[in-house]
């Protein structure tokens, strides 16, 4: 996948190509705008011609990627977290124009994904610059796509309560958000409709969790769906059945290394889609709030090209 050309080649073949760079400036606060900085200043410098663009809001954000998409600019290069990267990928999906990523948050699971540099804006905009394409699939709910995993349970209850916090910050955030949740929380009814292409499939479980990954990460490298793969045209669902909170707590550490298979509690099914049903939760998606249950999440492979 290599390409041999040195960096001066990549430099010439780039010269006077059009690409936009839509920064959320308070990524990883404030990495974001410093990133930015970096990156465009290199990607500049290399030839590319730089649609530097940033949105008061989401909403804007969102509305300036896609009008990039329509102006047919070469690639669409978001300086942010997991989230601007969910909402970049909800511009370019289906389209052929290829998203790139500076990464400039907290969790930036999409960049592990893809080996890009997580620390080194420099360095990721050479990846950039060297454009390496690859395939990767998307999930799908109705209209919206994600890339990592959606979270529907325990872990989205928590990150309502960690997005509430603003200290501290990074991964123990988020453990403080588990443990004030802990306190309180009871196993949730659920309702999964299975299909791995051989017919759908009907299961009930008392549940602490159910996760549905395209990848196998989410909040900052949390490996709930470990053995999940980008392009396998397959959805990992994974269920964590009704376990005492002394076992959750154990057990919660084991989520950042993947090595949950020996948890009985632990269920996981690969699938083309699935519809997740309970009562009163909110699911997350890369991160980002998604939407209330019940959802239907269909894989839709090698709708996203990514520049890896």
């Amino acid at each position: 996948m290599h390409d041999p050309v040195g960096p001066e080649h990549a430099e010439q073949a780039v010269r006077g190509r059009e690409i936009a760079l839509l920064t959320n400036p308070t990524s990883g606060r404030g990495r974001g705008a410093r990133h930015r900085d970096a990156a465009l200043a290199r990607l500049r410098e290399s030839g590319f011609v730089v649609r530097n663009l940033q949105g008061r809001d989401a909403d804007e954000a969102a509305d300036l990627a896609r009008g990039c998409v329509a102006d047919g600019v070469e690639a669409l290069v978001v300086c942010g977290g997991d989230g601007l990267v969910h909402l970049g990928v909800q511009a370019v999906a289906g389209t052929g124009v290829p998203l790139g990523l500076i990464p400039a948050g907290t969790g930036n699971d999409v960049a592990r994904y893809l080996g890009l540099p997580r620390t080194d804006p420099v360095a990721a905009a050479d990846r950039v610059i060297a454009s390496q394409r690859r395939t990767i699939d998307l999930a799908r709910s109705g209209g919206r796509y994600f890339v990592t995993v959606l979270a529907a349970g325990f872990d989205a209850i928590v990150n309502e309560r960690a997005n509430t916090m603003t200290w501290p910050r990074g991964q123990m955030r988020y453990n403080l958000a588990t443990l004030a949740e802990l306190r309180t929380f009871r196993p949730i009814p659920y309702v999964l409709q299975l299909d791995d292409g051989s017919g759908p499939e009907t299961v009930q479980h008392e549940a602490m969790l159910v996760a549905v990954g395209n990848g196998p990460s989410f909040g900052g490298g949390l490996r709930i769906t470990e053995g999940a793969l980008l392009d396998d045209g397959l959805l990992d669902v994974v269920v964590i059945t009704r376990m005492s909170k002394p076992k959750l707590v154990r057990s919660y550490p084991r989520l950042f290394t993947g090595r949950i298979d020996g948890v009985e509690e632990y269920v996981h099914r690969r699938v083309r889609s699935v519809t997740v049903a309970a009562p009163g939760i909110v699911s997350y998606a890369d991160g980002e709030r998604f939407g209330p249950l019940p959802l239907t999440v269909e894989c839709v492979p090698g709708a996203l090209e990514v520049i890896a």
